[in-house]
């Protein structure tokens, strides 16, 4: 069955440009939808606060979502981390620092598969279900050719092995579900504006041809793709 069918909730985890524009195509394409936005920055009621880095903020989380009266069909998860006023992509050994190195694997790494945690409870095993999240090619072991980045990398294959690991428990358990490792391909976003010089315009995305690459992706895919890495082109990325 095809997302534009289906009825329930769906959750934004973060509420960047890709995270916005996935709500507004859902919304578009899926009417019979409630799309939630769950971030730090709240702008609509219906927005739920979520940070990412406190555990607090994950119980609340689940108490909000306990109080849904329709089931939960979609989860997707658009947070990263690369840099900040104060870090950077680390381009050598000597750049590196530990403060740095979990900064990236909190938000990288650790929150969604803490996501995945709050929301198995309400898991309805009857019915198909979606958890995706947001990797990156760098990620990838296998296709590491140019290093660097060490933070950064490490973490989303760190994400990766994680969501991975997920597909095979939740394959058990809900018979129904997949689980969706995606790299949306450079997107001309906040996160990636400091590294666009390399990148040839026709592979510089805007946040809504992201977004609908992606949607597109999740829409097709059956539980015997769950787990898989995959791009924005649905081509298989080493891990």
């Amino acid at each position: 069955m095809k997302i534009r069918d289906w009825e329930g909730v769906v959750l934004i985890i973060g509420a960047g440009d890709i995270g916005n524009t996935m709500s507004d195509y859902l919304k578009t394409i899926s009417p019979k939808l409630d799309v939630i936005i769950c971030a730090r920055k709240l702008v609509k009621q219906s927005d739920i606060y979520l940070d990412l880095e406190n555990d607090d903020s994950f119980i609340n989380f689940e108490k909000q979502i306990s109080l849904f009266k329709k089931p939960i069909r979609l989860v997707i998860n658009t947070s990263g981390f690369l840099h900040s006023n104060l870090v950077r992509p680390e381009k050598r050994l000597s750049h590196l620092n530990r403060s740095n190195i979990l900064k990236n694997f909190s938000i990288n790494a650790i929150a969604p598969i803490l996501i995945a945690k709050s929301i198995e409870k309400f898991i309805r095993p009857e019915l198909p279900f979606s958890f995706a999240s947001l990797s990156a090619r760098v990620g990838s072991i296998g296709d590491n050719r140019l290093g660097g980045w060490y933070s950064y990398r490490a973490s989303k294959a760190a994400q990766n092995q994680f969501l991975k690991t997920l597909s095979i428990e939740w394959s058990r358990k809900f018979p129904f579900s997949i689980v969706s490792i995606l790299h949306p391909g450079t997107c001309n976003t906040k996160l990636s504006k400091p590294f666009q010089s390399g990148v040839h315009k026709d592979k510089l995305f805007s946040p809504s041809q992201s977004s609908e690459y992606l949607i597109n992706i999740i829409s097709e895919q059956k539980p015997s793709d769950s787990g898989k890495f995959l791009a924005w082109d649905t081509s298989i990325i080493p891990w």
